[in-house]
């Protein structure tokens, strides 16, 4: 590919590794790209951001077809991973520690199975707090690690699909608790953390995200994709 093919406009499929942010990615393609072909600038963005804690599917634009961002954005997006019931952290994720836990004795399969129903559809659903939601010109997160409360309002989301893959039983700091498997197909503006939670307190217990998995935004699939090093070593040599 050449220099004129990244400014005219390239759609980049990036499998996003852990721990990584999105933004991060970003700015590490578009320091690879002005390198390799010796220029000064190159627009280079992302079209909807994953959590650091999250890996998969990130779409890159460059050039002119950053003009197309919002378009990707606003497509259906596809999220497999981990939720752990029994159990709660402040962020919804493995972001924080575990600050509280809950029975799970009444658990059967058949029970969270269909409590996946309840979450079929238009639902409102609140951001975590530790998010980069923007309010009064802060981001929730930087409210949140100092300590200070925040009205949240809640968002409409749909959820097309919500479905059960795997139920594996644990135990973890001596509590019982069960790591179940998903796949969700969802709109813009979900947050699988927010599901993660609210489908724990469905089962009236507690629940938190421990993996989580971007499979597709729009026609777009992973399996598609490469890794930062793979998209670095396509690159031309100096």
């Amino acid at each position: 590919m050449t220099v004129e093919d990244y400014q005219s406009g390239q759609v980049l499929l990036i499998d996003k590794p852990l721990h990584w942010t999105s933004f991060q990615v970003v700015n590490k393609l578009r320091w690879e790209i002005r390198q390799a072909f010796h220029i000064k600038k190159i627009k280079v963005g992302h079209a909807g951001t994953l959590d650091p804690l999250a890996t998969g599917l990130l779409v890159l634009c460059t050039g002119k077809m950053t003009k197309q961002i919002d378009t990707f954005q606003a497509q259906i997006k596809e999220y497999t991973g981990t939720i752990v019931l029994g159990s709660t952290t402040p962020s919804f994720d493995l972001e924080t520690e575990i600050n509280e836990t809950f029975p799970t004795a009444h658990f059967t399969n058949e029970l969270i199975h269909e409590t996946t129903k309840g979450f079929i559809g238009e639902i409102q659903q609140f951001p975590p707090v530790f998010s980069a939601i923007k309010k009064d010109g802060k981001r929730l997160y930087e409210f949140a690690r100092a300590g200070e409360e925040v009205e949240i309002k809640p968002r409409t989301v749909n959820i097309s699909e919500f479905e059960i893959t795997n139920i594996n039983t644990s135990t973890a700091l001596s509590t019982s608790s069960l790591n179940v498997d998903f796949r969700v197909v969802c709109s813009k503006g979900t947050y699988i953390r927010s599901l993660a939670n609210d489908f724990g307190k469905a089962l009236h217990s507690g629940g938190h995200l421990s993996a989580l998995r971007r499979t597709k935004i729009g026609d777009f699939h992973v399996d598609n994709g490469v890794s930062i090093k793979t998209f670095i070593k396509n690159l031309p040599l100096e």
